[in-house]
């Protein structure tokens, strides 16, 4: 593919959102499969010196009066001097994008469960993302899933959608159980056994579920939350709050817990799932979106957001041999990788340059 592909890059690097583990993910593929594309990356910002790079690419550094500009009017005007033949942008394609154009949907659950989002934010997405996906030539979806909800609440998209699913994040290092459970000691002072969620009170994550799953036990592991604090949130007798958790955390964390519990109401494909498999940690879970897909049978995937059967179930695995599902976990996780991701990434990009 001798033609340039222009990509926002801005959350390339980045620490706080699954959309950023996408992004660095799919550079880390690209990478790994030692792509000689012409890809030219876009940014706000400075190249992270810790990300891979290969000497066919370039990074290019545009500033901008705001994010909005940015994404509107800046990007695809410097896309378009650059000669960009491909540009690849998540949900917000802008309307100066005149061919070429490739957008990234990690889910549309702003149709699906509307009453999760403020009504700004909710009214945005929801005029803004279907006339994205009416301009772009491709559209990625990241799970099976994903694509037939895009392609149910936004028919124009069928038969332009690929699917592209995610990996675990780069950073994402296993360890022995021993050796983690030494690390979470270490950071937070405390040497018990605990359940793990990451998330954030926003009420698609239902991280009010996992709190409730865990006190309806008699006894048992306490529960540590990872993710950022909000007003009122407060430890109790079996509730850890954390907070931000930093990248080179996550993996003891999960690799030292009894069990993940992801009780979320809906998600386009499920990072946490894969994260918490590679480290063999057992994943208690909902049935939401493509939660069920990515699981496989490594899970245990709950029907309904039922608390008590969510406590029932969460008793049997802590009683059971766990060995098994922290296995069956490791397997399906490394049945994804970034470096799939990028071929069928890069064959999105030649189907667009190339048609």
């Amino acid at each position: 593919m001798k033609k340039t592909v222009a990509i926002d890059a801005r959350l390339i690097g980045g620490t706080s959102t699954g959309d950023s583990t996408y992004w660095t993910g799919l550079l880390h593929g690209l990478a790994e499969i030692a792509s000689e594309d012409s890809l030219l990356f876009i940014s706000n910002t400075e190249k992270p010196s810790e990300i891979p790079w290969s000497s066919k690419w370039r990074w290019l550094v545009v500033p901008a009066r705001s994010s909005r500009w940015w994404s509107l009017v800046a990007f695809p005007l410097a896309a378009r001097k650059a000669g960009a033949a491909a540009v690849h942008v998540q949900y917000n394609l802008s309307p100066l994008v005149r061919r070429g154009g490739v957008t990234t949907i990690h889910d549309v659950s702003f149709f699906i469960g509307p009453e999760w989002f403020l009504a700004k934010d909710r009214l945005l997405l929801q005029r803004f993302v279907p006339a994205s996906i009416r301009r772009s030539e491709r559209v990625i979806a990241v799970s099976e899933t994903c694509r037939r909800e895009i392609e149910h609440f936004i028919p124009i998209a069928r038969g332009k959608t690929s699917v592209t699913p995610e990996a675990v994040a780069p950073w994402i290092k296993p360890m022995a159980r021993a050796a983690a459970k030494a690390r979470v000691s270490k950071l937070f002072g405390a040497d018990e056994p605990f359940a793990f969620t990451l998330g954030t009170s926003w009420a698609r994550k239902n991280q009010a579920l996992a709190i409730a799953v865990v006190e309806r036990l008699p006894s048992g592991p306490r529960l540590y939350i990872g993710g950022k604090l909000a007003p009122g949130d407060a430890d109790t007798a079996r509730v850890r709050r954390l907070g931000y958790i930093a990248q080179a955390d996550l993996s003891a964390l999960y690799s030292a817990a009894e069990v993940h519990i992801l009780p979320s109401l809906h998600e386009g494909f499920g990072l946490t799932l894969l994260e918490a498999f590679a480290c063999g940690c057992p994943v208690l879970c909902g049935s939401g979106g493509a939660l069920p897909e990515v699981a496989g049978d490594a899970a245990t995937v709950m029907p309904s957001y039922d608390p008590q059967a969510w406590a029932d179930a969460l008793q049997t695995m802590l009683s059971s041999n766990l060995d098994e599902l922290r296995e069956r976990g490791r397997h399906r996780a490394a049945e994804f990788s970034w470096a799939a991701t990028a071929r069928l990434t890069r064959q999105v990009y030649e189907a667009v340059v190339n048609p």
